[in-house]
């Protein structure tokens, strides 16, 4: 008889869960779809991260860490999905792990993220991310592959935003590609190639004479050549 009664308690007890469950689970649903109306970005949050609780699902994590991303919470967002390269990863993840990655400064991790976005949709626009990344990370041939495509690629109206100034400013995604491939010139022999790096800065410019981050670039290397030039003018001992 005891055991009976036990019996009856767990049944009713788990169809009491399952109802409280269900219950929460409109109420959160219902309380997402109102904060998305009020646009109301953390409480999107606490919602998703509610229903991913009382029913987790991959998509459910997805979108929360793309919120986390698109807000800048980067760190959140991958603690939401992790770093790992998963094979079978939606392209919201696989996107989210490339650009978070990429501001949190992990270029290595970031790289292969954005190399599986290019397997999926190559575009000049990612592209410009491989040969950036590949460009800090000193694989000079890869940058070069990626801005060779992006170069021969990239559209008239694309753009490319740069944030050095206080306000930020567009130019044409070509001439973006001709600011990297100065670099990649460059680094390739840091003394011989000042002067065939300048050449492209300079062409660039002409396309687009907004881009600050060329005149910079262009300072600093003129003022390296200058520096060059005196150590080959001292007497040498």
């Amino acid at each position: 008889m005891k055991r009976f009664l036990v019996l009856i308690l767990l049944v009713v007890g788990s169809q009491l869960n399952a109802q409280s469950n269900a219950e929460l689970l409109k109420h959160y649903e219902a309380y997402y779809k109102q904060m998305k109306t009020q646009g109301d970005i953390q409480g999107i949050i606490n919602a998703m991260t509610h229903l991913n609780v009382l029913a987790p699902s991959q998509a459910r994590k997805d979108t929360l860490a793309y919120i986390y991303m698109s807000e800048g919470q980067n760190m959140q967002a991958l603690n939401t999905i992790g770093i790992d390269k998963v094979l079978d990863d939606s392209d919201i993840a696989v996107e989210v792990k490339a650009i978070a990655l990429k501001a949190v400064k992990q270029p290595k991790l970031s790289v292969q993220h954005f190399e599986e976005m290019f397997k999926r949709n190559p575009n000049a626009l990612i592209a410009y991310e491989l040969a950036e990344l590949n460009l800090q990370l000193q694989k000079l041939d890869e940058a070069n592959k990626h801005i060779t495509y992006g170069l021969a690629n990239a559209k008239d109206d694309e753009k490319k935003a740069f944030y050095e100034t206080q306000t930020p400013y567009q130019v044409s995604l070509k001439s973006a590609f001709k600011y990297l491939n100065a670099l990649t010139v460059y680094n390739k022999d840091t003394k011989a190639n000042i002067d065939a790096a300048i050449d492209i800065l300079d062409a660039a410019y002409k396309e687009s004479p907004n881009f600050n981050l060329i005149q910079i670039t262009k300072n600093e290397l003129l003022r390296q050549k200058q520096v060059l030039q005196a150590q080959a003018t001292q007497p040498k001992n």
